[in-house]
């Protein structure tokens, strides 16, 4: 399955027009709701959170609850990979730029546009709007808004998450499924 994340996101980053390294973070809801309150002050878990990066070749992070993506794949009957995929690319979307909290819909038929061209059905935007007949109402621990976090700044300019996390945890095993960094050519 890592493989095939993988691949995908490399094409949703493509077609998103999205330059620089992305790294994804797969995690368990403990782990983004705590992401969540520190960077968002919203304490619950949330499905995907992205963190834009102002660094030179750095286009972000990417943290998605791997809990949630499970359970929604199931409720939904698509699987966990194509839930993924759908968090990914809606990921993507926000590192580029786009926030459907406040485009007036530009960031939905991006994300509609971009699903097609990826083969996937069912994007975030239309499920929170209830556009999509397959979806179930989200248990309220899964009601995140999917918009950016704010960034984190310490003394030595932005930090991502990822960046911080991976200081904490120098010799320590993190509970998380990190994918490798790719680096876009």
């Amino acid at each position: 399955m890592q493989r095939s994340l993988q691949n995908f996101a490399t094409r949703a980053q493509r077609v998103a027009a999205l330059k620089g390294e992305v790294a994804i973070l797969l995690t368990d809801n403990s782990e983004i709701q705590q992401l969540n309150r520190d960077f968002r002050g919203k304490n619950k878990p949330t499905d995907v959170l992205s963190f834009p990066s102002d660094a030179d070749g750095m286009a972000g992070d990417i943290a998605i609850s791997l809990d949630i993506a499970e359970q929604n794949g199931e409720s939904l009957g698509h699987g966990t990979l194509t839930e993924l995929q759908v968090l990914v690319l809606h990921g993507m979307l926000h590192l580029a730029g786009h926030d459907h909290e406040s485009d007036y819909g530009e960031m939905a038929a991006l994300e509609q546009n971009l699903r097609e061209k990826l083969g996937l059905e069912h994007g975030l935007i239309e499920r929170a709007h209830g556009k999509s007949k397959h979806v179930r109402e989200p248990r309220a621990s899964e009601r995140g808004l999917h918009g950016r976090p704010a960034k984190a700044t310490s003394g030595n300019g932005s930090q991502s998450p990822h960046a911080r996390k991976k200081r904490a945890h120098a010799g320590q095993q993190p509970k998380s499924k990190a994918m490798p960094k790719r680096k876009r050519t």
